[in-house]
């Protein structure tokens, strides 16, 4: 299958805040609708609403490793361990080619310095979703 990371861009060219880029782009792999996941990734737009909270473009990946790896049992909840291995894993890639998690960092809210534009953080936050969610499914 072909890469989805220019497809993640479009969205954000389109409107989509950076959570709902990435997640509304992979939506149908975890079972949800692009509408749903849209209304649900909203609010993690812009650093939380207001850049000072985490990069929404690795909300929305966390998001769906939430949804593809969530057992969704209510009464005994047993993959929790597992989903916040993965959103882990995803947290320190983006780390480790972004150079920070938060909004406000990653824009240089109080430096003046931007790190990472957010066109850079969409791309990263779905290529780490891709091999880390969707091992060997994409293609570069």
């Amino acid at each position: 299958m072909q890469s989805r990371v220019n497809d993640c861009i479009m969205r954000h060219d389109r409107g989509f805040n950076c959570a709902q880029s990435v997640a509304c782009t992979y939506a149908d792999l975890v079972g949800c609708d692009e509408v749903t996941m849209f209304k649900m990734t909203e609010g993690l737009g812009l650093g939380m609403g207001g850049m000072q909270g985490t990069c929404g473009a690795l909300s929305g990946a966390c998001v769906l490793a939430g949804m593809k790896n969530s057992g969704g049992d209510l009464e005994m909840p047993a993959t929790k361990g597992s989903t916040y291995q993965l959103s882990r894993e995803m947290v320190r890639r983006f780390q480790s080619v972004a150079g920070a998690t938060a909004c406000k960092d990653l824009k240089g809210v109080e430096t003046g310095e931007v790190l990472h534009p957010c066109p850079a953080c969409i791309t990263d936050a779905a290529k780490i979703v891709e091999d880390v969610l969707f091992p060997g499914m994409f293609e570069d």
